[in-house]
């Protein structure tokens, strides 16, 4: 039974089902670290009300996409034809592609498989640009930009933050990037887990982007909501964008449970503002717990996740095989994702009884009943790159989408003799609310170090003196604010506000950049 379960895992790029994993244990679902789904929505009074309602809901037929789509952009307060409401966020990836992406597509790696995947499958070039390990999987802007001008790329994706690290731009870098690419056929930036960031307080960029003629912002409500089973998600940008993309849409795209959702969610919006800071405070502790296993590096994330390298000599296919069978814990290997390899993991940040049972497993199969003073064993020799898919294995092998050699050795190793992370002694003790935060970039420089609470949260500085490389007739470089040579404070969050008349909260900033921004500079969640 556990060789038919773990083979599950060897049958393509993206982990199996949780549906595919019960039906082959013949068992109710492990503890999972695997699918970045926020534990804390729906809150339980919400969860009763759906369940109440279950007949009525697979019993008719939904409302039209349009009439879902328009009560969506009430509660975010945007212009309904600036807004395209997708049957999860990979159908908008898919009409993007489609539509909207002629030639070439520039994306940093790893990163989300369908933005490699995608475009590969419909006979685009897909230069990949490959994020380094010796700076924390840190995205460099400035070197993006080059790399995209050398290669004459047409279109670029950021995922910000990004999956699997959780690295994260501020909002001003993210604008300078889009400046300085004006020219671009399009410039899509993927804020699938922007929700669960708190390096700073309003870092969508959702205003900006209809104002802009070639900018397209993806977001997630699956993921945010704990509802992945939901297929329903949101691209914004200019009326002429996203009214191509809406143009292709079937008129019934979205099922009766999504557009459910989408109408209760004012009469539960400071549970789920709640939730949000639940899985920030968690993510802080995860962090802390897991550093202190031996050989462990864990990277800075503004994610529901945490980017995880094992120690030396662990495979990780083993551990994520063993952590299921022996601990039914699930977990994410990363190895068949471009740019990574079988010694990293992605950790979905849950609850911290979670957490205490996923570290117990960690130190069952990584160093047998003790970790204290054990070797850590040679669980395998490692296995090659495979991202599941023959002709992704092809093309980054060879060229990297036809044109940046040396990717297949980035994705293996990278780093020949990492360091073991020494044990805090001191372990800091966890915040009943998030703390003051600084310096919202996520860049680590040279060999990184013991995960701090700072780099939990991104906060870590950009480096200084970035230069951009604009096309001909582009003003040169990046606006000042782009790069911020001095990290600014945040302040202090403010409590979660109390649920207001109507239903959702209206209190400018009060989600800490979470909740739902708006058009115009009109108060707002967030």
């Amino acid at each position: 039974m556990a060789d038919n379960v773990t083979s599950l895992f060897r049958t393509g790029a993206h982990s199996p089902s949780m549906a595919a994993l019960a039906r082959e244990s013949g068992e109710a679902g492990p503890v999972d670290f695997c699918i970045p789904c926020n534990p804390y929505f729906p809150s339980p009074r919400m969860m009763d009300e759906l369940t109440h309602r279950l007949r009525d809901i697979i019993t008719y037929y939904p409302s039209s996409a349009d009439t879902i789509t328009a009560e969506l952009c009430n509660l975010l307060q945007l212009p309904p034809q600036c807004v395209a409401m997708g049957n999860g966020s990979t159908e908008l990836i898919t009409w993007i592609d489609h539509l909207l992406v002629r030639e070439s597509l520039a994306i940093p790696v790893p990163t989300f498989g369908r933005w490699t995947d995608q475009p590969l499958e419909t006979g685009k070039r897909v230069d990949m640009f490959p994020l380094q390990e010796s700076n924390g999987f840190a995205l460099d802007p400035a070197q993006y930009i080059q790399f995209i001008r050398s290669r004459g790329t047409r279109a670029a994706v950021i995922c910000n933050p990004n999956n699997p690290d959780g690295g994260f731009l501020p909002k001003q870098t993210i604008l300078a990037f889009c400046d300085a690419l004006a020219d671009l056929d399009l410039i899509v930036i993927d804020e699938s887990f922007l929700e669960f960031a708190d390096a700073e307080n309003e870092p969508s960029i959702v205003e900006e982007a209809v104002m802009r003629p070639n900018v397209i912002v993806l977001r997630s409500l699956g993921k945010n909501f704990g509802l992945h089973g939901v297929r329903f998600g949101y691209m914004v940008a200019n009326p002429g964008l996203a009214g191509k993309i809406r143009s292709m849409l079937p008129k019934w795209n979205l099922n009766a449970f999504a557009e459910t959702v989408v109408f209760m969610l004012k009469d539960y919006g400071a549970e789920y503002v709640e939730s949000l800071h639940m899985v920030r405070r968690d993510r802080l502790d995860m962090a802390r717990q897991l550093s202190t296993l031996p050989g462990l590096t864990v990277y800075p994330s503004q994610g529901n996740f945490l980017f995880v390298r094992l120690p030396v000599g662990a495979e990780g296919t083993v551990v994520r095989d063993r952590l299921l069978t022996e601990h039914r814990i699930l977990v994410r290997e990363c190895g068949n994702k471009i740019g990574s390899s079988s010694r990293f993991v992605r950790l979905v940040v849950r609850p911290q009884e979670d957490v205490r049972r996923l570290v117990i497993g960690l130190e069952s199969v990584l160093y047998g009943t003790t970790r204290r003073g054990a070797a850590v064993p040679e669980l395998s020799q490692g296995v090659g790159y495979s991202s599941g898919t023959a002709a992704v294995d092809r093309l980054v092998g060879s060229t990297n989408g036809q044109g940046y050699p040396g990717l297949a050795g980035a994705a293996n190793g990278m780093v020949q003799q990492p360091q073991p992370v020494p044990v805090p002694q001191q372990p800091q003790q966890l915040p009943q609310q998030p703390q003051p935060l600084v310096a919202a970039a996520n860049g680590m420089v040279g060999q990184p170090q013991p995960l701090t609470a700072a780099q939990t949260r991104g906060t870590t500085g950009m480096p200084g003196g970035l230069t951009a490389i604009a096309a001909p007739g582009q003003p040169q470089g990046f606006p000042q604010q782009g790069f911020p040579q001095q990290p600014q404070a945040m302040p202090q969050p403010q409590p979660v506000p109390q649920q207001q008349p109507g239903g959702w909260p209206n209190t400018p900033g009060a989600s800490n950049g979470a909740g739902w921004p708006a058009a115009g500079g009109v108060n707002r969640v967030g």
